[in-house]
Order: C-alpha cells, then structure tokens, then sequence
C-alpha cells in the first residue's frame, strides 16, 4: 500500500510539474540566430503566407508554396534523355518540373500540425522505389508519394520545448536536404544522395538548452513507407549550435531493412558547418562558409559481413556570398566508396549491363565514385534562386550513362531489349540550370 501511495504521489508531481512548466512563457530554441547560410536550411526569413491571431498576435498557420524547375544537359546526350545515379537530376536536355509543393504548418496554443504536399519528378525517382508497400495489402505508393510531409503532435514548454509527433516526416540523415533550394548545390553530394529522403514513424524533439536540439526517433525503417520485417527501426539526430556561426551534427540509425531477413543495418553521419566570414552590408563578399559531412554505414547478419558491405565518404564544400548575400559561389568535393552496392542507385533497369558484370566478376569490388560540383546563385530575393551549375563525376567501373542511354535500344520504355546493352561509361559531364521559388 504505502509503494503505490508513492507511485500515486510522483505521478501527481510529475504531471503538476509538466502543467507548471507548460503554464510558464515558451523559451525558443536557438532565437536570435542567424541560420539562413546553413547548408541544408531554408534561407528564407520572411513568410509572407502567415496567419496571425488579431487578438494575441500568435501565428495560427504558416503556409507553404514552393516549384523547383530545372534545365539540364548531359554532355554524354543519351538517346532516352535519362540522367542516371541522382536523386536531384532525373532527365536531360528537356526543361523538367523537379517538385512542385504546397502545404502549412502550425503551432497554434502548442498544438502541432503540419501537411506539406508534393508533385514532380523527384517524387518518381525516390518513392517509386520503395517495395516495402508490396508486404501485405491496403496500401500502395499512390496513396502516400504525394505526401512530402505530414505530422501531428503536440509542443510541451519544458526546458526550450518538446515536440512529440506521429506521421511521415523528411529525414533527418544527412547534412542536406530533400528540398534542393535549401542546399548549397542542385545536385546533392553523393553521401547525401545514397541516404534517405523520408521516414514513416515517430519523433520526440527535446531541446534542453538554447542551443542544443536532440531528437528520438522510432522508423518503420529505412526510406520507406510500411517496414521490411517485424522489427522498428531506432534513430538519434543531435544539433549543437554554440552561436550562429557554427552547427556540429551528429545522427545515428539503427533498423532491420531486408525482406524477410535478421540483417541489421547500421548507419552515422556527422557535419560541421562554420561561417568564417560576414559582412553581410558588404557589396564585395559578404559571407563566407564551409560544410564538412561523412557518413559511415553498414549491413551485416544473414551471410553479410560489415567488412563487404559498407559505405564511406566525405563531402566538403566552400561557399561564398557576394554583393549583401544576392549572389554566391560554391564549389564542393564528395568522395564515396560503397562495397557490396547495398546503396548504390541501380544505373540502368535492365540487368544485362557492365556495371552488373563488374560486380558480378569480383564480389568484393568496390564501387567508388567522385564527384566535383561548382555552383553559381543569384538571389534577388529570399523567395527566388536562379541557379547555374556543372558537375563532373567519375568512377572506377563503369556506372553513368553514356549516349546510347540505359533504357532500350531506341530509348523508349516499351522496346524489348532483346539482348541490347545498356550504354554506360565510367565518366560524367553535365551543367544545370535550375529556378525554385518559395513563399
């Protein structure tokens, strides 16, 4: 009797507590921070599509409205006008829609909600790709690929906050973001690229202090909508912002993503971002910074050994801002090697390809690629970017399209291949021209 009487006694604190604190003024993590040069982060400071109490002030719901359209040639001018091995970049020589998006969020008396949804290219190069819809019925990619983001939950004013969330989220791996206007480049570093994009699950956001955010996650596992297996997926993002010209990021994934199978996979990344200079009144430069991100993962369990199947790489970027932040050059460097292709993008639909006979031939093979981007912006203002980029890649086997493309003999999805061999080289050109709009 007197244990429960206890137990009865704590939880009346615990909850008398929680009500204290959520009776007290909300504390705002990391306010007064300058994060719009972040690599990965929405530079826009001004929300134009913003919904405010009359009465408190308090914004009721923010709205979202984005298009991302892009030109892009591929010097290698492959006959099916598909550009291989990118999440950011699916056609060439054509003028593309990549993501056209709107949504709102809101925070209204601590109650979370937000719907972001999303149509475009990109959404056909990365959740079409999800097979974890086809283990059971009563689901499909069609109902959920045009959801971007979609979340409920609620905002407890302990420490900074506490968020508590449920739904369909954008991922938190990786120093760069889905949305490609928020980076630093239009086509990602390829250790961003071979990572997830979304996440169906569970969040718990904790900021115990101004300046430092940590994040619990439970997954149904790795990019994807249902789960391969019977086991949830873990994960732990850490943000640590000492002042506003320096983010450390350390994030953490643990799951089981094989159909049918007890392999583990493992997975890490880690990023320093640090502005170095600012002056942004400035009409030479104005700002300049450099993002360091590596990324070490694994599978292993089930006949797979982490020392076969892993991948490892490194992305390091410099960019510098000129004339009060309207323009900005960046130019950046990513290494990869990724034994066992366990996240390697597949170059071509057809299985008969060099790049399968490689790896084939040699089990242990590692595939490693560099990629070097130079990128040039022009901001007239927080909602527009014109953006002109090249890019060249290159790797050891051969493994980026080539002129006679990876789709069919004539580059038309519905031609037999009757033998033919994808076209594939072990090197890249190409240069993009992208606009993106966002209010």
């Amino acid at each position: 009797m007197k244990s429960k009487l206890q137990l009865t006694a704590l939880l009346i604190f615990f909850i008398t507590s929680v009500r204290a604190q959520n009776d007290t003024i909300p504390k705002v993590p990391f306010e007064g921070m300058d994060l719009s040069w972040i690599n990965g982060q929405n530079r826009q400071q001004d929300f134009p599509l913003t919904l405010k109490d009359k009465k408190t002030g308090e914004t009721i719901l923010t709205g979202v409205a984005y298009v991302d359209s892009y030109f892009n040639y591929n010097f290698a001018n492959p006959k099916d006008n598909t550009q291989t091995i990118s999440s950011s970049i699916g056609r060439t020589n054509e003028f593309t829609i990549n993501m056209a998006s709107v949504g709102f969020e809101s925070y209204y008396k601590n109650i979370i909600g937000r719907v972001w949804l999303q149509y475009g290219q990109m959404g056909s190069i990365v959740q079409d790709l999800d097979g974890s819809v086809g283990r059971g019925r009563n689901t499909s990619i069609s109902n959920l690929k045009y959801i971007r983001e979609a979340a409920a939950g609620y905002h407890f004013n302990k420490w900074h906050g506490i968020n508590v969330e449920m739904g369909i989220f954008m991922s938190y791996i990786g120093l760069e973001s889905f949305v490609l206007s928020e980076n630093w480049n239009y086509q990602r570093s390829m250790v961003c690229d071979f990572t997830p994009f979304y996440f169906s699950g569970a969040r718990v956001q904790a900021f115990p202090s101004k300046k430092y955010k940590v994040e619990l996650w439970l997954l149904n596992g790795w990019q994807t909508y249902n789960s391969w297996s019977k086991g949830i997926g873990f994960g732990n993002s850490n943000y640590y912002r000492p002042n506003d010209n320096l983010q450390l990021v350390a994030n953490f994934y643990y799951g089981t993503d094989t159909r049918s199978s007890s392999r583990i996979r493992f997975h890490h990344d880690n990023s320093i971002v640090a502005r170095y200079y600012k002056n942004t009144s400035s009409n030479g430069i104005s700002q300049a910074a450099l993002s360091l991100n590596t990324h070490y993962g694994f599978q292993s369990g089930d006949g797979v050994k982490a020392s076969d199947q892993y991948m490892a790489g490194t992305s390091l970027a410099n960019r510098i801002w000129f004339h009060k932040n309207r323009f900005a050059l960046t130019l950046r460097g990513d290494v990869i090697t990724n034994p066992g292709i366990y996240l390697a993008f597949s170059p071509s639909p057809v299985a008969d390809n060099d790049f399968n006979d490689a790896m084939a031939a040699d089990p242990k093979q590692k595939l490693n690629i560099f990629q070097g981007t130079a990128t040039f912006d022009i901001m007239p203002s927080d909602h527009v970017t014109f953006r002109l980029e090249y890019g060249h890649r290159n790797a050891n086997v051969p493994y980026f399209t080539g002129h006679g493309g990876t789709t069919s003999p004539d580059g038309w999805s519905d031609t037999p291949a009757n033998g033919w061999r994808p076209d594939l080289r072990k090197s890249e050109d190409r240069i993009t021209a992208a606009v993106t709009f966002r209010l």
